[in-house]
């Protein structure tokens, strides 16, 4: 009597294969998004956390704090926040926040924003958090205004500066 060798045949092993794709086809794109939403997110609580730390800071030791762009990590510089950013009190580097990737972008309005030892006068400004290219329809703001308070929003306007 012949017995029949276990295994797959070749009709089974395609259908597996196809049906492989399809579930890779819609769980990439998920992926993506997703992986979008927490970068964006994580740059955003960091920003705002950041604001936080200046502020605190500056009432703590009574003297101006900087929260300003950094790409070395030590002094202020200008350009793209999403280089990395740093906070400053006189000389003296309190925090520092390592660029993000290049996929992403940070922009804001200006390339410092002083905090006072009051807790009021601060410069006030936003942050625009995006994603490089392509501009998705996902992205941040980040808020401070004149008295130090930060806050993030999610917006849909697909506009990276």
């Amino acid at each position: 009597m012949k017995t029949r060798d276990a295994g797959f045949s070749l009709i089974e092993l395609m259908v597996s294969i196809a049906v492989l794709a399809i579930l890779l086809g819609v769980a990439v794109p998920a992926f993506t998004s997703a992986q979008l939403s927490t970068q964006l997110r994580t740059s955003t609580n960091n920003l705002i956390a950041g604001a936080h730390l200046a502020r605190s800071e500056a009432i703590k030791r009574n003297t101006i704090v900087q929260m300003c762009v950094s790409s070395d990590g030590t002094s202020c510089g200008t350009g793209d926040w999403g280089q990395g950013w740093i906070i400053l009190s006189g000389t003296e580097v309190l925090h520092r926040e390592d660029a993000i990737s290049d996929r992403y972008h940070i922009s804001a309005g200006a390339d410092a924003f002083s905090f006072q030892p009051t807790g009021v006068d601060t410069t006030a400004g936003s942050f625009t958090i995006c994603r490089a290219s392509p501009v998705g329809p996902e992205e941040r703001v980040v808020t401070i205004d004149a008295i130090g308070r930060a806050w993030g929003a999610r917006t849909t306007s697909g506009v990276c500066p």
